[in-house]
């Protein structure tokens, strides 16, 4: 299966999945999210994973005066709730499907800004620079180390020097994963991660969680 192909599977299973039961598929806690929880739980991701590391997000800007940039907004589980603490937010999804149920959750949030992407890079993103980027279990999905690593060279372009681009990869390289899987992810060791960081012009000053299914990569722009 070569990248064109799985760019392609991946857009038309996320779209399936976007419109069996989107909520569910965002995060698999519930089969039935109601609007309170689901946006709540997006909320309980910005506290536990921006609110307590604002000096390494922020580097002593205020929020309220920051673009941030999102990969993969989903429904807008997390997106709403980035879009109240940021002062600018853009999110990108593979999904058509995905960005029209987000772009009606967010309806009246005139800071966010949703765009479906063709799922390797951010060319559809305006050209302006960000000052912070965020992904949260979004590459566990990805089904191939090189477009994942497109990803980070894009997010590394849109970003200010010395910014932090905080996100999540697979990092259980036990589990077995197949180019055309667009649910489990490829891992990353931790020097695959490493390795790509100084690739694309980052410091990998952070990593939380290697080994396992939610492993954190801080990549900060050199």
């Amino acid at each position: 299966m070569n990248e064109q192909e799985q760019l392609q599977k991946m857009r038309e299973d996320w779209d399936q999945r976007a419109r069996e039961n989107a909520r569910h598929y965002v995060d698999t806690a519930s089969a039935a999210w109601t609007d309170e929880e689901f946006f709540r739980s997006g909320e309980m991701t910005v506290a536990e994973e921006i609110l307590t590391d604002l000096g390494n997000i922020c580097q002593g800007k205020a929020p309220g005066d920051m673009r941030v940039l999102e990969i993969g907004c989903g429904a807008g589980r997390v997106t709403r709730a980035l879009a109240k603490f940021f002062g600018e937010v853009h999110a990108v999804d593979v999904s058509g499907e995905m960005v029209r149920i987000a772009t009606e959750a967010l309806k009246g949030q005139r800071n966010a800004f949703l765009y479906q992407n063709n799922g390797r890079d951010l060319s559809i993103i305006p050209a302006l620079e960000f000052d912070f980027a965020f992904s949260s279990i979004v590459f566990q999905h990805i089904p191939s180390r090189e477009i994942i690593e497109s990803y980070v060279h894009e997010v590394h372009r849109l970003l200010r020097p010395g910014a932090l681009f905080k996100f999540q990869v697979q990092g259980d390289s036990t589990l077995e994963t197949t180019p055309d899987d667009t649910w489990l992810g490829a891992p990353f060791s931790e020097r695959q991660a490493v390795d790509m960081a100084m690739r694309c012009g980052f410091d990998p000053r952070y990593r939380y969680g290697a080994g396992e299914q939610y492993f954190w990569l801080w990549f900060f722009k050199r």
